[in-house]
């Protein structure tokens, strides 16, 4: 700054205020300190000033599982509502494995983010509640007791429940669910399903497929539909990767969908809106989600106040991947 100040000459202060944007400053002296900044290769040193300012502009996001869409579309809401703040991001992935998620973290907080963005979060209760004793935390997608985090979190009951009315009002009885394991908002999901299907007298009829959220997860739980004496009517799938996974375990055996099984997602990621696939899915609203962490997350780093909750209401939109049973 002070090169700039000397090739231009100008005093340093005024260099300063040039550099941070402010409007008490001519023209042609402006455009002389930018001319010099230009020629010379001058660039503001970023960490410098969060030294000073005790703020980085910078928010850390450590995402469950980059191959995802779900979760490179909540990054998404993220960076568009960070890039209209002036706010930059620093992303981080788990791999869906709590040791990396808890790698990514600590570097995250190395860098001295001024917040961090959980998305369905892995790891120890303790983990995060330790980061949210040196920074603000925001969690997406899971909800955990004991810590000063705010959430945003879906209404996983109402997600289900959309999914069990629609199946039982085209006719289905006997319905699957692959589960998502122990991700975030598998077990809810699950434990959903059991009882909205006992709360319409089908719980006999209500299998569960232990799974994750991946498309392999989908694939082998097709292989076990398929070994069994008779498919379901109905899959629920605990996420749109699961659904595709089914989809092309099933269609490799031959089995027609919805023509001898019906299937329902959940996201409504891009691979649902295909049209060779066609999902019928229940929507979050993922970029919608981002930007609320992050508004959260800027408001907490502000204010400093008690951790709120957003719960968010799904939908469900009907495609082509379900269709009332066939006779048997």
């Amino acid at each position: 700054m002070e090169d700039v100040a000397r090739e231009a000459g100008v005093s340093r202060a005024l260099v300063s205020l040039v550099m941070r944007a402010q409007p008490n400053v001519s023209e042609a002296r402006r455009t002389r300190v930018l001319e010099v900044a230009n020629r010379i290769g001058y660039r503001p040193n970023a960490m410098a000033r969060s030294l000073a300012s005790r703020r980085t502009k910078t928010v850390g996001v450590v995402l469950d599982d980059l191959r995802n869409p779900f979760f490179a579309e909540i990054a998404g809401g993220v960076e568009q509502l960070a890039s209209e703040l002036g706010y930059q991001l620093l992303l981080g992935a788990g791999g869906r494995q709590a040791r990396r998620e808890r790698a990514s973290l600590a570097t995250l907080l190395e860098y001295r983010v001024d917040g961090v963005i959980l998305v369905s979060p892995r790891m120890r209760t303790a983990d995060i509640a330790a980061a949210a004793a040196e920074v603000p935390v925001v969690m997406v997608g899971r909800q955990v007791r004991g810590v000063d985090a705010d959430l945003v979190i879906i209404d996983e009951t109402h997600g289900t429940e959309l999914i069990l009315d629609h199946l039982v009002g085209l006719g289905h009885e006997r319905i699957a669910h692959v589960d998502g394991g122990k991700g975030a908002g598998g077990p809810q999901r699950r434990s959903a399903f059991l009882r909205g299907m006992r709360a319409r007298r089908l719980g006999a009829r209500a299998e569960v497929i232990p799974g994750d959220f991946t498309e392999e997860a989908g694939a082998a739980a097709a292989r076990v539909l398929l070994a069994e004496p008779a498919l379901p009517t109905a899959v629920f799938a605990a996420n749109d990767m699961v659904a595709a996974g089914l989809l092309g375990g099933f269609d490799q055996a031959g089995v027609e969908v919805p023509g001898d099984v019906s299937i329902v997602g959940y996201d409504n990621n891009f691979i649902a809106h295909l049209a060779h696939v066609s999902l019928t899915t229940v929507d979050q609203p993922r970029g919608e989600m981002g930007r609320m962490a992050l508004e959260l997350l800027l408001d907490r780093i502000e204010h400093r106040r008690p951790s709120v909750t957003r719960l968010v209401e799904p939908t469900l939109v009907v495609r082509s991947t379900t269709a009332p049973p066939r006779r048997r």
